[in-house]
């Protein structure tokens, strides 16, 4: 009988520990074939002139990958990677490899699910399955106390009942042994370059003063550090959402890790901490109720919205930090040097730009 293959599609799930993925995997399959896509159409520039991908954040996931690729490697095992499209890409190694199974962790935004019904499609011409996961929040669809179609809109309704009612899963137990196929591919980790970022992009990344290295190790040294107490309060979740969004940083793993601080950390620290884990979740299962809620005019609401025009050197100023007001300068100017910003002056610098500057939503939502 012939080993059973199964095909990893890693996305923003760039992780050993809590990956219910490999777990599954490497109790169920003998050989596992790892692929990464650096898909073009996350690092292409939007109509605007804005890349869809900033060059910090680039940098961090290519850290991100190759460390991936160096874990997979310290097991004598490999992770492929690829620049293009997965909807041609993985139906390719998938028959090339003979695999009998292609798993992947699901997205809720309307263009990854796209992408994910693209090669769901393409794989069921070749008899092959796709086997969606969830692994992107802290609590398991499964595990809510009401249907997706029930949540709350109201956060604070949201956070109660589902702090009274669910529980936060264990980790998944990370993989001591993974066999990959012995013919793989020989292929390797792409640069800024050759994703298309210019020189002046290349060096405002190498001019990051608070640059963070991407990848799992040093998502879970940030994790030791702020529950140390070593940054301000006020920069924890900053520290730590970068590497949860690419999947460095299991969001259950913080949660469980958090709990076991309490001693170190006043309560009060380690409740805000969690409040920006469930303020996650309750974001993504509202992007699941209300598909592509947040790119729409009007949200969830039904006014009818005014699209005036943007005034562009109202907008320029604001994107460049030189409106004339010093606090919101300061913080987009540190967001223009790092890529990132504490949850709060977002919302500082938020309200301004919708209030001190008329303008279409679109373009707003795009210098973000």
């Amino acid at each position: 009988m012939e080993s059973k293959v199964t095909l990893i599609w890693f996305r923003n799930d760039l992780r050993f520990h809590d990956n219910e993925i490999l777990f599954e995997t490497v109790s169920k399959s003998p050989i596992i074939i790892p692929v990464y896509c650096f898909d073009p159409r996350y690092f292409s520039k939007k109509s605007s002139g804005h890349r869809k991908t900033g060059v910090h954040r680039a940098r961090f996931i290519l850290d991100a990958v190759r460390e991936l690729k160096e874990k997979f490697a310290a097991m004598g095992c490999d992770l492929m990677s690829f620049v293009g499209y997965p909807e041609e890409i993985i139906p390719r190694l998938a028959a090339k490899y003979e695999v009998n199974e292609v798993f992947h962790h699901r997205e809720v935004a309307s263009r990854e699910t796209i992408i994910s019904e693209n090669v769901e499609t393409a794989l069921w011409k070749l008899k092959i399955n796709l086997k969606h996961f969830i692994g992107h929040t802290l609590y398991h669809k499964e595990d809510l106390p009401f249907p997706i179609r029930d949540i709350p809109n109201d956060f604070m309704v949201f956070k109660k009942k589902i702090e009274r009612e669910s529980t936060v899963r264990q980790p998944f137990p990370t993989p001591e042994v993974m066999v990959t196929h012995p013919h793989l591919e020989k292929t390797t980790i792409p640069t800024l370059e050759e994703l298309g970022y210019t020189a002046e992009e290349i060096q405002t990344a190498n001019n990051n003063p608070i640059h963070l290295r991407g990848g799992e190790d040093e998502a879970l040294k940030k994790v030791e550090e702020v529950l140390s107490g070593q940054f301000n309060e006020q920069l924890d979740y900053m520290m730590l959402s970068p590497y949860i969004a690419a999947g460095a940083l299991s969001p259950i793993y913080l949660y469980h890790k958090i709990k076991d601080a309490k001693l170190v950390l006043n309560k009060k620290r380690t409740e805000k901490l969690t409040a920006q884990l469930l303020w996650r979740d309750y974001f993504r299962f509202m992007l699941k109720k209300y598909p592509n809620v947040f790119f729409k005019k009007n949200g969830t609401g039904k006014s009818e919205y005014t699209n005036a025009e943007t005034n562009a050197e109202d907008l320029k100023k604001w994107q460049s930090g030189q409106t004339g007001h010093e606090f919101i300068d300061k913080a987009m100017q540190f967001l223009s040097q790092t890529g990132n910003l504490p949850s709060d002056l977002k919302k500082i610098v938020s309200l301004f730009f919708c209030s001190g500057i008329s303008g279409r939503l679109e373009k707003r939502r795009i210098l973000f």
